[in-house]
């Protein structure tokens, strides 16, 4: 079963909550895995890395970061010499995975579905079960203790959903929980 989900990465959590078309917001569709347990861990994880590497950009580039790190995580399945050679790809190089001579085989391989960059005015499908607001605050190079991200975890359904509007389920949410990420990593991962 698909656990659905929309992430929407902002510079503050307020900011996530409007349906201010002038607001820049990037936002992420998650067909699967969207439980929070699965998308904090991978969040936490993408801001270890992106703060290791000097990579932090703002929330465009970490909705974009994210979308790509999901996308890696589906690739070794395709990779697998163990699967059947009808799903699996025939690759030694990155670039191979591109070549689409090589997967006339594979009907609608993973690695190429289940994530979508949202507009935002557009609110949500209306099947998701979870939202999240990834709150990126601007980075000082300068900084000894890189700043803290904020997250606001909906509850499940918590939001409107198929019977009303979903263009404005983030602002008519409820939350089940809102802070940091650290926070939220360790607190709701414990709990599940």
């Amino acid at each position: 079963m698909s656990t659905r989900c929309q992430l929407r990465f902002v510079r503050d959590l307020d900011q996530g909550r409007t349906t201010d078309p002038t607001d820049p917001v990037a936002q992420v569709y998650t067909h699967s895995d969207g439980y929070p347990e699965g998308v904090l861990g991978r969040l936490h994880q993408l801001k270890q890395l992106l703060e290791a590497t000097a990579s932090v950009r703002g929330p465009a580039y970490a909705a974009a970061q994210y979308v790509f790190l999901e996308k890696l995580t589906t690739l070794p399945l395709y990779l697998d010499l163990k699967r059947e050679p009808d799903r699996r790809l025939d690759a030694s190089s990155p670039a191979d995975v591109c070549d689409p001579s090589r997967m006339q085989h594979l009907a609608q391989p993973l690695f190429l579905l289940g994530h979508g960059i949202e507009d935002p005015r557009q609110g949500i499908h209306g099947d998701e079960e979870y939202l999240y607001i990834v709150a990126i605050p601007e980075y000082n190079l300068a900084q000894v203790e890189p700043p803290a991200w904020q997250v606001a975890v909906s509850e499940q359904c918590g939001f409107p959903r198929w019977d009303a509007q979903t263009d404005a389920a983030f602002c008519e949410a409820t939350w089940q929980f809102e802070g940091s990420l650290t926070e939220a990593h360790g607190q709701l991962i414990e709990t599940a």
